[in-house]
């Protein structure tokens, strides 16, 4: 059995481990501590991918054979997709990476996302694109406070809002070949609302997740970085349908 395997029951109650018993004051702290790191992670992450993003931006404006390449060749495949790979081999390898390693690759991985990012701040305009990051930050931030303080229970919420995530990609892939303005701006509504969800999702699983990862140092910190991945997507995510939503091209 895997040592992440979640359907472990490893405490008997909030505070205690295996017959080794916390006060409350130190299960909170703890509890803390583990969600501030994940929330770390996730700004380092979305700070590398915004940087490089700006980045590419600056950069194509003085050089606008770099942006033909990046975004205008078969080179746009390859930045389209790497993500998804990274995203991939970390959910697949994490248990037998190092803290380090896993961290190097979320880091290498919000770069790439960068990239892939940078071709958003040469189409849209950049207050179109602070107004729908502003306007997701509050969001998210709501959200995720939701998810962490809600005694309601979430998870039945996980099935429904993955089957809508599947079907908001095949939705996507299709609408490539449509085109419909229409198809798209119902997508985005529909993708705002599933990244929604997920958001308080995701962070009230995260917050259980400290109930099994708290026994080991290593795999609470390799843990951190996994949902602070999954927070990030939720963000990005949400931040896109929304500036879709939002509009503010460049003319």
């Amino acid at each position: 059995m895997s040592q992440f395997d979640r359907n472990q029951s490893v405490w008997n109650q909030p505070g205690q481990y295996q017959g080794y018993a916390q006060s409350r004051a130190e299960y909170d702290a703890g509890l803390r501590s583990y969600m501030l790191g994940i929330y770390n992670y996730m700004t380092l992450g979305l700070g590398v991918t915004g940087l490089v993003a700006m980045a590419v931006v600056m950069m194509s404006r003085t050089n606008p054979a770099l942006a033909q390449t990046l975004y205008a060749s078969p080179l746009k495949w390859l930045i389209m997709l790497a993500p998804l790979g990274f995203v991939m081999f970390m959910s697949f390898r994490f248990e037998r990476m190092s803290k380090g390693a896993l961290l190097g690759t979320f880091l290498a991985f919000a770069a790439v996302m960068g990239l892939s990012m940078g071709s958003i701040g040469l189409v849209f305009k950049m207050g179109a694109i602070v107004n729908a990051l502003l306007i997701t930050t509050v969001a998210f931030g709501g959200l995720s406070l939701y998810g962490y303080v809600t005694k309601r229970d979430l998870s039945g919420m996980g099935a429904f809002l993955v089957m809508g995530l599947i079907g908001l990609i095949v939705a996507s892939l299709v609408n490539l070949f449509m085109q419909s303005s229409m198809f798209a701006t119902a997508i985005s509504v529909v993708g705002v609302l599933i990244f929604a969800g997920l958001t308080a999702w995701d962070t009230q699983r995260l917050r259980q997740d400290y109930d099994v990862y708290a026994h080991d140092g290593e795999l609470m910190a390799k843990s951190s970085i996994m949902g602070a991945l999954s927070l990030y997507l939720n963000f990005i995510n949400m931040f896109q349908m929304i500036l879709s939503l939002t509009g503010g091209r460049e003319e």
